[in-house]
């Protein structure tokens, strides 16, 4: 279907749905490596005009990737709850931005709402808003969901204790894993990129996790992030895992690329929460995903990059997840330009996902050949937390040495908890107490040389010793 409109004495016209989408979208350099993007500011906002007057319904009736060919497409619109979704089915894109930032839009009004959306809606309606709109609405929405610990809580920020190191060697691991402990980080998941996909090196660093948890009587949860497969066949082994990993997409073509089909997810969710490993919740999934994806993978198929992202919410929802992580910044300036992308970005991605019910977290990140700095990363990392995310990355000084980009620091989630007024997950809370880690105003101590830590996390490192 084609749309119309005149603007300033202009006519502007939209060969469809996913032209309109693309045209709509604040300036990023994948669409415009894509040959997406708006060819001036004008069309971009006649874009705006023509969406703001269209219809909710008009996203279950017009397909941007056709249903017969692509399996996400048809997980989104075979799942969409008309039920949830009928309170606002006469609305208009640019009548739901409002009703959104009204009062009307209460945390618990939305929360009832989110299965009625379709991630195309929550695309469109993010296209109309400005970063305080964005920001003001995911304030409002809350998910909370629960392993060991429990993540989403109002006035919480939680933190991925990320301890990568580039050869997996068991005594650097120990000593991010003490770094970020003793700073007071992890309550989100104890969470390593393995630079292995050996076997064995994968059932080390999950042993190396279960024995810190449960010597220490930790409330979190540990995850290896290996592809889903390689998690299965820990399980089948009788391997100690809490939570299921795997990167996801937003179009079959680039979960194609990535070795996955909902199916395949399917059975890894059942496999992980019939281990019964979580003894407040059965949330055992965690995703990762990132816009620019489905551009890489040549699999948009005309589609706006960020309306790709918001798509893989639409797989991710499905399974109830701990987490969802959007690495923001990673891919690179080919998809993000410069810092003024990525944080709109990242204020989107944030937004989609939690109007769709999910556990959102961020990388707040950035790859040194961006056009973008810790400055950058400050802004957004204060934006999101403001905007109620529920968890971020904690890297030692924010340089991830194995994985060569620039993320947030155990310092960064102090700052942010201490300007902001944020609470750790209640139970990691009170066990840092416990631990003389933290006072009872959740102000760090500083435990001397015979915390039960140090000895216990040197000791994995002697035990890997050569």
């Amino acid at each position: 279907m084609r749309y119309h409109t005149t603007l300033g004495g202009q006519g502007f016209a939209f060969a469809d749905l996913k032209q309109l989408m693309a045209c709509a979208s604040p300036p990023r350099s994948g669409d415009a490596l894509a040959g997406l993007l708006a060819d001036s500011a004008q069309q971009r906002m006649a874009a705006r005009h023509v969406l703001a007057d269209l219809p909710l319904k008009t996203f279950l009736n017009e397909a941007l990737v056709p249903y017969e060919q692509d399996n996400i497409t048809r997980l989104i619109l075979d799942s969409h709850d008309a039920q949830a979704f009928a309170p606002v089915a006469h609305l208009t894109v640019g009548d739901f931005r409002n009703w959104l930032l009204s009062p009307a839009a209460s945390s618990a009004v939305l929360a009832r709402l989110a299965p009625g959306l379709t991630p195309e809606m929550v695309a469109a309606v993010s296209k109309l808003m400005r970063q305080q709109d964005l920001i003001a609405v995911a304030r409002k929405c809350r998910v909370v969901t629960r392993f060991r610990n429990t993540l989403g809580l109002p006035g919480t920020l939680a933190v991925r204790l990320q301890p990568n190191h580039p050869t997996d060697d068991v005594r650097g691991v120990a000593a991010s894993l003490l770094d970020g402990l003793m700073m007071g980080a992890g309550d989100a998941v104890l969470g390593i990129n393995p630079v292995s996909d050996s076997m064995a090196t994968l059932a080390r660093l999950c042993h190396l996790f279960d024995e810190l948890i449960q010597r220490f009587q930790i409330p979190t949860q540990a995850c290896v992030l290996t592809h889903v497969t390689n998690t299965l066949q820990l399980m089948d082994s009788g391997v100690p895992v809490d939570l299921v990993f795997q990167s996801i997409g937003g179009t079959e073509i680039t979960n194609r690329s990535f070795g996955v089909t909902p199916e395949v997810l399917d059975e890894a969710c059942a496999a992980a929460r019939s281990l019964g490993r979580g003894p407040l919740g059965d949330h055992v999934m965690y995703f990762e995903t990132g816009q620019g994806s489905a551009l890489s993978a040549n699999g948009h198929g005309g589609v706006d990059q960020q309306t790709c992202e918001a798509r893989a919410y639409g797989l991710a929802r499905r399974y109830q997840p701990l987490l969802v992580n959007t690495v923001v910044g990673f891919i690179g300036p080919e998809y993000l330009y410069d810092g003024k992308q990525i944080i709109r970005a990242g204020l989107e991605d944030h937004f989609c996902g939690k109007l769709l019910g999910l556990p959102m977290g961020c990388d707040i990140c950035y790859t040194n050949h961006a056009e973008a700095d810790q400055d950058d990363m400050d802004s957004l990392s204060v934006l999101l937390a403001t905007a109620g995310l529920n968890f971020m990355i904690g890297v030692p000084g924010a340089d991830d040495i194995m994985l060569n980009y620039q993320s947030t620091s155990f310092h960064d989630a102090l700052f942010l908890r201490e300007t902001l007024g944020l609470q750790r997950a209640p139970e990691f809370e009170a066990w840092l107490q416990a631990q003389h880690i933290t006072a009872g105003d959740a102000r760090l101590l500083s435990p001397g040389a015979g915390h039960p830590l140090l000895a216990g996390l040197g000791q994995f490192g002697q035990a890997d010793a050569p």
